[in-house]
């Protein structure tokens, strides 16, 4: 057998240690291992494929990032390109990868990525290439899976990042709002604002009310607790409202941000009282991946070269209930799992006397 393995969309803690395991499970069956870089820029180049041996990959489990590369702007079937008047179009050049996989002799891919990757390995499936996916999002976000490698690490950054906000806030008197990613789904503000125990918490499944979120800071005021810190979801919006999208580009994901700052110029105004923002951005991205991390990486990365050993190909294999399973790529490919209102987590939340922003 010969492999290819590619990371796509944004890095996330966990990923060289998917590629590591993957790599080292598939060597010691006598295959041979390549990998595409930059998602599947490398694909257009003149050298598409990178050889991964055990000295590449040795020492890499406990690394941030990938050593492959990330890209969230190569999807194959929407290639951008620039006209000559400036402007910009995508378009379609999957043909390239198949033609470059049958002249390399590729048998099967492990594309380890989030929804966005699942929907274009599904694509890349219905060509004809076989494909086995590993599930990685800080986001959380994939359908069919409990957790996502790279999830733990962020929510752990974020966790750490708002408990030392509060002291600032504390000082201060302030309002400090601190805004996560997550894109379309609040698992990591809804888990960090909850594990930090802050004042509000505002995830994308629930519009939230500014005058909600000034009650409870006025209730807070009452008692005698003159800061408040609020979580937001960077794809958090007003009942009524938009999205805050930084910028769209043709072939490119939206970019989210800005909530977090609206949130501080209209919580000061309605309250009164001193408010700031930050946003943590790709600090959830970066750094030393958690022993959870490095777990799940490792445990996903071995399980995908058994799928394919075992020639269950075009599937996810994810986690449930501490489990590996396999789940075909085509019931993932273009979904979101977002938080379940009716969760534990949010009603732990409730209880304790999270506001929701309703």
């Amino acid at each position: 057998m010969k492999i290819a393995i590619n990371t796509g969309g944004g890095d996330a803690p966990g990923l060289n240690a998917a590629i590591k395991a993957a790599t080292i499970a598939a060597l010691r069956k006598g295959w041979e291992v390549v990998g595409i870089q930059n998602g599947y820029g490398s694909i257009y180049t003149d050298t598409p494929f990178l050889p991964l041996t055990e000295e590449s990959v040795y020492g890499i489990a406990m690394k941030g990032g990938t050593i492959l590369g990330a890209a969230n702007r190569s999807n194959p079937f929407e290639m951008a390109y620039q006209i000559k008047d400036g402007t910009w179009d995508t378009e379609d050049r999957s043909d390239v990868i198949v033609n470059t996989f049958r002249e390399h002799n590729i048998d099967a891919l492990v594309a380890i990525g989030g929804d966005g990757s699942m929907f274009i390995a599904n694509k890349l499936v219905k060509k004809g290439i076989d494909v086995v996916g590993v599930p990685k999002t800080i986001d959380n976000d994939i359908v069919g899976c409990d957790v996502t490698l790279g999830f733990d690490t962020a929510v752990s950054i974020a966790t750490e990042a708002i408990d030392r906000i509060r002291t600032t806030a504390k000082s201060h008197q302030r309002i400090m709002v601190v805004e996560v990613m997550g894109r379309y789904a609040g698992w990591i503000a809804l888990h960090a604002g909850l594990s930090t125990s802050s004042d509000v918490v505002l995830i994308p499944e629930i519009p939230f009310s500014l005058d909600a979120i000034t009650r409870k800071i006025n209730e807070i005021e009452d008692t005698g607790k003159k800061y408040a810190i609020v979580v937001v979801a960077e794809g958090a919006k007003e009942k009524g409202g938009e999205l805050f999208v930084r910028s769209k580009k043709p072939g490119q994901a939206e970019v989210l941000g800005g909530i977090g700052e609206h949130l501080e110029k209209a919580l000061a105004r309605k309250t009164g009282k001193e408010a700031r923002s930050l946003v943590l951005g790709h600090l959830q991205r970066g750094g030393t991946p958690s022993t959870y991390d490095r777990l799940i990486s490792l445990r996903f990365g071995a399980a995908a070269i058994r799928a394919i050993d075992q020639g269950d190909m075009n599937k996810l294999v994810v986690l449930r209930e501490n489990s590996i399973r396999r789940i075909p790529i085509s019931e993932v490919a273009g979904k979101v799992k977002n938080v379940p209102l009716e969760s534990d987590t949010i009603l732990t939340a409730t209880d304790i006397g999270i506001n929701l922003g309703k």
